[in-house]
This record gives structure tokens, C-alpha cells and sequence, in this order.
């Protein structure tokens, strides 16, 4: 029987400069993704895998994280007597979501450090490790499916999806030998490179299930690419000492640290929600129509409109 996940490190030190100047002074995981922060959903994703402890590594400027998943006695005392109920009650979810454990990254260096500054809050036990701009929607989470896989092998396992090939360059890529479908062991992990070097068309995303044994690693970890501590350096070397793997995770990903993704996550959960699906949609049928039409007349390339 191999140890329960009960931990995710959640790293969010980082600055958000894609998102600048709006994450000047707001951390870019509490951008909106319609009336929710980026974070929130990140964090229900850890629950609904039967995560109880979150561990959020942050930094300068992070407080905001922390007041959103704390208890607003004022707020609440103002919703009760407005007899605001539907909203007291979404407030007081929030704040009992998980047992929350912040930690300070005195400086951005790396997401290998940033896990390693969570080394005392997770112990020696296995954990998880979720970014936290980055959704996951699929008919189950993507930590979930992770932990399924864990519990049988119980070996690190590293969350993957396929991108084009022309955005190989931007990601971490995996090397490996096909275990099952979409299940990988990992012979190498190759950071951001060229087309012609990638070894595969697989993605590292930002959910994992890691092993005590990586902290060992990553105290001596020398730095790497940027002259910071790579989390992907370090499971290179600890894939030279024992088994790890890699899940492709069904599902779309939104990485709402790019302003496109960003976009995206908004424009798939507006869909999604019943109170605003229709009304949106036509929103966006009609919008679409009208900037057809505009570029059409001035005989741009024109955006192909809706069907329906």
C-alpha cells in the first residue's frame, strides 16, 4: 500500500509580468476567471482529488491570496443582515476549503526552490504539486487522475499533454518509453527545446505527484537554465535513481498566465455556467458577425462566423 497524497505545494511567488501592469500590485493568480480567482480553481481541484493540506509558497505582494481563503467576519456580518444567503454561504466555503499553510519564497529562484522551501510543511510523505494559473476542465481533475496512477505505481508522476509542434520551444518536454497508453517512463526531460532536438510531442504541465526523496535532490541541485533551480533538472537526476513517470492528462488546459489562455479559460466557464451560457454565446455569435462584416468592407481577412 503506498502512502496517501495529503499535501500540494501550491508555488506562487512569481511576478506575473505577461499580465503587467495589472499584477503590479495584484498577484496574477487572483486574476478573475469570471467571479472566482485563478487560484480558487486550482485549489478545488486539489479538494475534489482528496487533497487536505494545501502548502502555498509566496512571496512579496502575495497577501491577497491570503485574505481571499481566510475568514471576512465583516463582509459576512454585512451579507447576514442583507440577507444575502446564497453568497454568506459561497463565502464561508471558500474560507473551510482546505487546511491553507502559506510559506515566503524570499526570492524567485526557480520552481525547484520554491518546492524545496515547502520541504518542513510536507515531511516525508508524497505530495502534490499544482501551478497555480494554470485550469484544468475535463470529467475529472487533472491531480485526480495523477493519483489514480500514483496508488498503483508509487513513483513520482508527471502531469503531460500533447502541443504542436511549433510550440514545442516553449515547454518542458518528455522523453520516454511508452508504459501504456498515455503513460510514460521517463527516460529524460528536455527544458524548452528547439524543434529539430524535441524528443516527443508530450508537454509537461503543471500538476505532479512527487516523492520526500526530491528535497535530496534539490538541495544540491546546481542551478540551471536562467540561473535558477529547475525543478525539471531535478527529475532528471532522480529519474537516474528510480522509476518516474509521466500521465497524459485528458482534459484542456488553460494557462491563464498568457493572456490568450487567459481569454480562453474565460470565454469555455462563461459557456459553461447557466446563469450566463446563452445569454454570452449570442454575445459572442453577434460580435463575431459584426466584425466579419467590418473586416470584410475594408477587405481584410475576414473571421469565419458561429454556425447556429
Amino acid at each position: 500500500m503506498h502512502p496517501t497524497v495529503r499535501k500540494a505545494v501550491f508555488p506562487l511567488a512569481g511576478h506575473g509580468t505577461r499580465f503587467l501592469p495589472m499584477t503590479k500590485s495584484s498577484p496574477k493568480e487572483m486574476l478573475p476567471v469570471i467571479d472566482k480567482p485563478v487560484v480558487q480553481y486550482v485549489v478545488e481541484e486539489a479538494v475534489e482529488a482528496g487533497i487536505e493540506q494545501m502548502v502555498m509558497v509566496t512571496g512579496r505582494g502575495k497577501r491577497a491570496i491570503e485574505d481571499h481563503f481566510d475568514i471576512s467576519y465583516e463582509l459576512e456580518d454585512v451579507l447576514k443582515k442583507k440577507n444575502k444567503h446564497a453568497l454568506l454561504s459561497e463565502l464561508q466555503r471558500i474560507s473551510n476549503l482546505a487546511q491553507i499553510l502559506y510559506l515566503r519564497q524570499k526570492e524567485a529562484l526557480g520552481l525547484g526552490h520554491a518546492v524545496l522551501c515547502a520541504e518542513l510543511a510536507v515531511g516525508d510523505e508524497p505530495f502534490a504539486v499544482a501551478l497555480g494559473d494554470e485550469i484544468l476542465d475535463g470529467p475529472k481533475s487533472g491531480l485526480s487522475q495523477l493519483m489514480e496512477a500514483y496508488r498503483k505505481l508509487g513513483s513520482p508522476i508527471i502531469g503531460m499533454q500533447r502541443v504542436p509542434l511549433s510550440e514545442v520551444s516553449h515547454y518542458g518536454i518528455v522523453a520516454g518509453t511508452e508504459i501504456r497508453k498515455g503513460l510514460f517512463r521517463v527516460d529524460r526531460l528536455v527544458e524548452k527545446p528547439r524543434l529539430e532536438d524535441a524528443p516527443s510531442d508530450f508537454a509537461i504541465i503543471g500538476r505532479y505527484i512527487l516523492t520526500p526523496d526530491l528535497f535530496e535532490v534539490l538541495r544540491t541541485q546546481p542551478p540551471g537554465v536562467g540561473g535558477e533551480i529547475q525543478l525539471t533538472d531535478a527529475l532528471n537526476t532522480l529519474a537516474e535513481r528510480r522509476p518516474v513517470y509521466a500521465l497524459e492528462i485528458e482534459g484542456d488546459r488553460f494557462d491563464t498566465g498568457d493572456k490568450m489562455g487567459f481569454l480562453k479559460a474565460t470565454v469555455r466557464f462563461a459557456l459553461k455556467r447557466p446563469d450566463l451560457s446563452l445569454e454570452f454565446f449570442h454575445f459572442l455569435r453577434e460580435t463575431l458577425e459584426r466584425e466579419t462584416q467590418r473586416q470584410s468592407s475594408e477587405g481584410a481577412h475576414a473571421i469565419r462566423p458561429l454556425k447556429g
